[in-house]
């Protein structure tokens, strides 16, 4: 678990704002909104994030049988806000096995998706317009296409846009992308779930990563 904020985009300390710059600062990609520590959730935790985040806070709900949210990680500071949140979810795979998720919400430019993902570059690119999606996802309660990214090794990347912001799902192992070709739902916390229990299960390592 990293102790300090670090860079969004590869995981390296960062210089603090000071004298001269009141941003955070990463030697090789300049300012950024620094990674604050990945923490287990719990239901406290989660409430505050939804309630600071400037972004959405999404998570799959209800959740599949018998998963778990495991980890919850966030871009961003007091000053800023979360520009970045990623929600970690454990659980069966579709096709037997365990599977891990990690879902990204985030302005362009923060780099987070990207980073789990284990791409380079910022963003998910251009959406695609001469291929048809290749899931869809229901998003605060709208029908929201997904493309599937190539280049990322032993998981599976979408990438797509949903309330202004990109929404990316990386999966492990890479045949768990079957995940979101039945009906898949997110929720954006910061409107609540109401009267919801959220189960718990111990920190994910993909968040850490």
């Amino acid at each position: 678990m990293r102790a300090e904020p670090s860079c969004p985009r590869c995981g390296s300390a960062l210089h603090a704002p000071g004298l001269w710059s009141s941003a955070w600062q990463c030697d090789t990609h300049g300012a950024v909104h620094p990674l604050q520590p990945v923490v287990q959730p719990n239901a406290d935790l989660l409430h505050h994030a939804a309630t600071t985040a400037a972004v959405p806070l999404w998570l799959p709900w209800p959740l599949p049988r018998d998963w778990l949210v495991t980890g919850l990680a966030h871009a961003g500071d007091e000053r800023t806000g979360a520009r970045a949140t990623a929600v970690a979810c454990t659980g069966p795979a579709p096709l037997g096995g365990a599977c891990d998720l990690v879902i990204v919400a985030e302005e362009p430019g923060v780099g987070l998706g990207a980073h789990y993902a284990g791409l380079d570059g910022l963003d998910g690119g251009p959406v695609p317009d001469d291929r048809p999606p290749d899931a869809k996802v229901h998003a605060a309660g709208h029908p929201t296409a997904v493309w599937a990214l190539p280049g990322a090794k032993d998981r599976a990347v979408y990438v797509g846009e949903a309330l202004g912001c990109w929404l990316w799902a990386v999966l492990w192992p890479e045949s768990s992308g079957f995940l979101l070709i039945d009906e898949f739902v997110l929720t954006d916390l910061r409107g609540g779930v109401h009267g919801a229990d959220v189960p718990f299960g111990a920190l994910s390592p993909r968040l850490a990563a």
